[in-house]
């Protein structure tokens, strides 16, 4: 294997890397060629690539554009001439390169052309770029610590904790800013009537199983007279080349906004659907960081602006009054005709790693105008397959509400990769507190079935320390509890009504003598070695980290 300054340098011939057989192949190629299989090895560590980190855009980021550039120069960044995507191949690449490098580990991914439909179709199409553990730090401009993405990720998410206990415990607001058309990169090209053909662009069919090929990237901004301006993420099937339909589930935002406007008698609700957008929007359009709790409307955009420190450029619509980010690649305007007519949706590769159901009637989307910026790049979500967005302020919010509810709180977790399993730690000192944490994010969280409690010293971002606290410190009975009945995640695929599930809330820590435990429990055999030979760790690395470096692993 390369040494680390070489595996950053190494070249891979793309129409080679695709020219072959099979995903798999394509991945030896990578192998062949010096990327290793070691998940935290150099390749995708954050290391910035030499030269390029002094000109690359810094945080915060205006657009989808200065994102990736930012990918590029931390080294997270794979690019592609080609990939046939009749063949399934994206998929397929993308299901080896997590299983290589793992979901938190692989690397953003960009392919300059797409066949689809037998035709070779301009991108770029990006896929994964917010799923490295080293993504929640770009994001802010905050450190990568070389070789420790836990560092990382937990450095991400202390700064986002003390943002919200500056503010109150509420992330900070900074109003978006409007700026004209000729400010606008979205509004570099306008198309109307036939000029309008969505099959024209690189939007595919992600999964062979799919009802279609789906615009499933699009923040969809609408505007309600009280509920107030919202911004949210749901899959659109392309119906043809102005018509898509659209799935916002019962109980979401834009199923309230829908639902709201029909009780209204409005016939129909014209809105715009976001594409490109830069990655903090991203982030909140598919996630609850804006309070939905709230007495009064939010300003997702403003929640934003706070965010990053910096206001959102926004621009106004063609056909409506309604702000958009004015550094998006594209916006599709249209209306949704509210009393139908109602038409047949997917089904649709959930987050869950399963087929989504097929909707026997939903809403559809006409569109009237789209605006988009020359040569417009496109995102396709890896749904199932892949950590969607940045999750350290997620996690930083729950961490923050979980301090309140449970003084003892450590840390917690929700891992994008075996969605359903909730992990947190605690300071136990008392008999029962193990459960009782666990009941706490049950009963509030419809994402946690399977809750997993484990001691401090458990590190609660590693799914081998989990596992080994469950093996060796949890007894099924007594220390489990199970809920019968109560609110779930409505694509969860084991439920036998929709969005209703039963839940487990597991105590893995140590048992005390109150609990049936041990008088004494004893101590790992990893903390005897370091109270035993503090400097041992610290001397081999010195005198054997270049032999653990260069072994090839078979």
């Amino acid at each position: 294997m390369s040494k680390p300054d070489d595996i950053e340098n190494a070249a891979v011939s793309r129409r080679d890397f695709l020219g072959t057989a099979t995903a798999g192949s394509a991945l030896a190629a990578l192998a062949a060629a010096g990327y290793t299989t070691n998940a935290d090895a150099a390749l995708f560590s954050g290391k910035k690539s030499k030269g390029a980190a002094a000109t690359a855009p810094q945080a915060p980021f205006d657009s989808m554009r200065d994102w990736i550039a930012a990918l590029e120069a931390h080294g997270l960044v794979l690019r592609f001439d080609r990939i046939d995507q009749d063949a399934f191949h994206i998929p397929a690449l993308f299901f080896k390169a997590t299983e290589k490098y793992s979901w938190y580990g692989a690397p953003c991914m960009i392919f300059d052309e797409v066949r689809i439909d037998g035709q070779w179709v301009k991108g770029p199409v990006v896929i994964n770029p917010q799923g490295h553990w080293n993504t929640d730090a770009i994001i802010w401009g905050l450190p990568v610590v070389p070789g420790d993405h836990f560092a990382t990720y937990r450095g991400a998410r202390e700064y986002l904790q003390k943002m919200l206990a500056d503010n109150g415990g509420w992330y900070p607001e900074i109003p978006p800013v409007e700026v004209t058309r000729d400010q606008a990169p979205v509004k570099e090209v306008v198309l109307t009537g036939d000029e309008i053909d969505l099959t024209k662009f690189p939007f595919v069919k992600t999964n062979p199983a799919d009802g279609g090929r789906y615009v499933n990237t699009g923040s969809h901004f609408m505007v309600d007279p009280k509920l107030g301006a919202n911004f949210g993420t749901y899959r659109c099937q392309i119906k043809g080349p102005r018509k898509l339909g659209i799935n916002p589930e019962p109980n979401q935002t834009g199923d309230k906004f829908l639902q709201a406007a029909k009780k209204r008698g409005e016939k129909v609700m014209k809105y715009s659907i976001v594409l490109g957008q830069d990655p903090v929007v991203w982030m909140i359009s598919g996630t609850r960081v804006a309070p939905r709790f709230s007495d009064k409307p939010q300003d997702e955009l403003a929640i934003a602006g706070g965010m990053r420190g910096k206001a959102i450029e926004v621009v106004r619509s063609e056909t409506t009054d309604i702000l958009i980010p004015a550094h998006a690649e594209m916006v599709i305007e249209g209306e949704v005709p509210l009393d139908g007519p109602y038409e047949e949706e997917g089904p649709f590769g959930e987050m869950f790693g399963y087929l989504g159901q097929k909707k026997s009637s939903n809403f559809i989307f006409n569109v009237t105008k789209i605006t988009h910026r020359r040569n417009p790049w496109f995102q396709n979500a890896m749904t199932g397959m892949q950590r969607g967005m940045v999750t350290a302020p997620m996690d930083a919010m729950y961490s923050v509400l979980l301090k309140r509810m449970i003084p003892n709180f450590v840390e917690y977790t929700n891992p994008q990769d075996t969605m359903g399993i909730v992990v947190i730690s605690i300071d136990k000192t008392e008999p029962k507190q193990g459960l009782d944490a666990g009941m706490q994010i049950a009963r509030r969280n419809p994402i946690a079935k399977v809750v997993i409690v484990v001691d401090k010293d458990i590190n609660v971002l590693d799914r081998r320390h989990v596992m080994f606290a469950v093996g060796s410190r949890w007894q099924p009975h007594p220390a489990s509890h199970i809920i019968e009945e109560t609110v779930g995640l409505f694509v969860d695929p084991s439920q036998t009504s929709y969005g209703r599930t039963s839940k487990i809330v597991i105590d893995a820590t140590r048992q005390l003598p109150g609990e049936g435990g041990r008088d004494v429990f004893p101590q790992t055999n990893r903390a005897l070695l370091e109270q035993g030979a503090p400097a041992a760790f610290a001397e081999v690395e010195k005198l054997f980290s270049e032999a653990l470096a260069t072994w090839k692993r078979v």
